[in-house]
């Protein structure tokens, strides 16, 4: 279609000119960090001590700087302090999503009056840090970030020193060993100096220390098998892996330009949508009487057209509520402010289940006791590993389910979609490394590639996240069902229109809680149906209340909490890999 094609080429410019824009503008203030000196002590209870000195130079005026320091499952820090040479510091700690947040106020007088501007700053912040000491069976092991990747800044050089509790038998590793200008081991100290390290990038150290060394080692991790050899082959597989792909990013950075043009073929070719009779502006019936997981695979989930997302999964739920398989009512808890959600399980409709609609009985079957399931605690019982993988396990499966209860032939034409993805991807690893290769340079053209390679990573990002069917393009059919459904969907968003056209049946309105959160609209749907149904609170009947005591949006909730658990729950498997290590984290200047 003409005014998609006309919007896809603007977007490009405007991406470009803004890419070119963000590199060459100057703000109106700006800071560096010249130096950083990171001291570690590492206790032979297991404790690890930090000592960290950031020198900041301030171009205008800055309120202060904060830190943000990641903490891994278990770990903890305590007995921060901070102090400052050039300024008078005021300290604010909070803890949020895994993170110790500082945040300090720098004043230029002692009164606190008076931020600080065009000067000089030296902040020290140290803290204690238990469990970021790991002791095998065979060896101790320390993997921390000297130099954290989420910085707003890089940093010009970094000096650091660790201390360990012997002076025998110990092994250091530095990486990206590209940054490393001197380090040496000497008894029981390391030393280490950088070159600069720019914004993104992080510095990282692993040491081996006997385990002879620790004494009980309370304020330490403790792993009940070897790991020498663990640690040392996924330390070597993670640099060989990053050798080999910074080898194979600048041999492929030669095709680069290939993928926008790609992108523009792909569209021409692929993307163009065939015209349809129909030009209908809403729908007040439902189009068709399939499934909601089906509609909301074809319909909501247009990032990956045929595959449900857990909005399906929800409207599936209220579906069979509806169908008398499942009965929902509430029971009262003392201790919270809101009903709980109860879920019972009618056997004898199990046979007329669908294969999907089979798998969702079978996944909240498992959690139910006396054919009884607490919705509202489901996530109790997925902080188990063997249970979060296996609730992942029946959501995968129950996806898949869905997918091939259908032919997606039938209404959609995936080739441009999928070329469009494989070409993002490659142009994501193309921009990567032109930007890389254009800020190590010392030409001066190198701001070319730089600005080359931010647009072609921005550009690349966008084409990946754009919906299927803007490269992909549906059947005449497939067209006039997605159309249909779509203007149902306004229907329920736009309240004006359901007051001008109510249903005349409380049967109708659930079909629209349905199939409304199979289209992910279902809050807008209630919110119409409170004010057309001023007496819904008299209407006894399970699809309503599951929508009221916040079902809506409990199996989401779910899924995230198993994927919490099952990629939150290894002990050692990373150890030693790049990345792997505590510490790190970044900051920055407000």
């Amino acid at each position: 279609m003409n005014v998609k094609r006309t919007f896809c080429i603007i977007l490009l410019f405007l991406i470009l000119f803004s890419a070119i824009a963000a590199v060459s503008a100057d703000d109106d203030r700006s800071y560096s960090i010249t130096q950083a000196f990171i001291d570690l002590t590492v206790e032979n209870n297991g404790l690890l001590h930090v000592d960290e000195e950031y020198d900041y130079a301030f171009d205008g005026k800055f309120n202060g700087v904060y830190r943000d320091i990641p903490l891994k499952s278990g770990e903890s820090i305590d007995n921060i302090q901070v102090r400052a040479e050039g300024a008078y510091p005021v300290l604010e700690e909070s803890d949020d999503d895994g993170y110790k947040h500082l945040k300090i106020y720098l004043y230029s007088d002692k009164a606190h009056t008076q931020g600080i501007r065009d000067c000089n700053v030296n902040v020290y912040i140290s803290y204690d840090m238990k469990n970021v000491v790991t002791l095998f069976n065979d060896v101790g092991g320390l993997q921390y970030k000297l130099w954290g990747g989420e910085w707003d800044v890089g940093v010009d050089e970094i000096h650091a020193t660790v201390k360990l509790p012997g002076d025998k038998g110990n092994e250091y590793y530095l990486n990206p060993q590209d940054y490393n200008r001197t380090s040496d081991l000497k008894g029981d100290t390391i030393t280490a100096e950088t070159t600069s390290i720019p914004k993104g990038e992080m510095y990282e150290l692993l040491v081996l220390m006997p385990i002879s060394d620790f004494n009980n080692a309370p304020y330490a991790k403790h792993v009940n098998q070897d790991g020498r050899d663990l640690i040392k082959k996924n330390l070597e597989d993670s640099i060989s892996s990053r050798n080999f792909w910074n080898t194979t990013y600048i041999i492929l950075g030669l095709l680069s330009v290939l993928s926008p043009i790609g992108a523009v073929i792909t569209y021409l070719k692929f993307g163009r949508e065939p015209k349809v009779a129909y030009d209908g502006i809403y729908e007040r019936e439902l189009p068709t009487d399939d499934p909601p997981e089906m509609v909301n695979a074809l319909v909501e989930n247009k990032g990956d057209l045929g595959k449900p997302n857990m909005k399906g999964f929800e409207a599936s739920i209220m579906n069979l509520i509806d169908r008398k398989v499942f009965k929902l009512f509430t029971a009262a808890n003392a201790d919270i402010e809101t009903n709980e959600l109860i879920l019972t399980f009618n056997h004898d409709k199990k046979d007329e289940l669908s294969p999907s609609e089979r798998i969702v009985f079978n996944t909240l079957e498992h959690f139910a006791h006396d054919n009884a399931l607490n919705l509202s605690r489901l996530n109790g019982s997925l902080t188990s590993e063997y249970e979060a993988k296996w609730f992942m396990n029946q959501i995968q499966s129950w996806e898949n389910s869905v997918k091939s209860s259908f032919d997606l032939s039938k209404y959609f034409n995936d080739t441009g979609s999928k070329l469009i993805s494989a070409i993002s991807i490659g142009g994501i690893v193309f921009g990567i490394i032109i930007a890389i290769l254009g800020f190590i340079t010392r030409l001066n053209n190198g701001i070319y590639a730089l600005a080359g390679g931010i647009f072609l990573i921005i550009f690349s990002i966008i084409l990946l996240r754009l919906d299927d069917d803007i490269f992909g393009r549906w059947t005449e059919s497939g067209r006039t069902y997605y159309l249909k459904w779509n203007n149902l969907k306004k229907f329920l968003k736009d309240n004006s229109l359901i007051e001008e056209h109510p249903p005349e049946s409380i049967v109708v309105w659930k079909k629209y809680l349905i199939y409304g959160a199979a289209l992910g609209v279902a809050d807008k749907v209630y919110k119409s149906m409170k004010l057309q149904v001023p007496n819904i609170s008299d209407y006894d009947d399970g699809i309503f209340w599951y929508h009221y005591y916040g079902g809506y949006g409990i199996m989401y909730s779910a899924y995230n909490k198993s994927y919490s658990t099952v990629y939150n729950s290894s002990d050692s498997g990373g150890f030693g890999g790049f990345g792997g290590g505590s510490g790190g984290g970044g900051g920055g200047a407000f």
